[in-house]
């Protein structure tokens, strides 16, 4: 799918040669898969502190119980 965006041309020369990359579009396509990790690791760490943990809970013995 071919997007025409306007970019600052700076801000890509220097994404590409900070990220070693041979062409814009490879420059472009690294930046937004960072961007997209990093979004979901934000998310992740949101969830800090909202999920109960039981220090009793044996994973192990759950998974025991699943193959008989």
């Amino acid at each position: 799918m071919a997007t025409n965006l306007a970019l600052d041309d700076k801000l890509i020369e220097e994404a590409r040669r900070t990220g070693g990359h041979r062409t814009k579009r490879e420059a472009v396509n690294a930046a937004l898969d960072e961007y997209i990790r990093r979004r979901k690791q934000l998310r992740i760490l949101e969830t800090f502190g909202t999920i109960d943990f039981d220090p009793e809970y044996d994973y192990k013995a759950e998974r025991r119980k699943r193959r008989l």
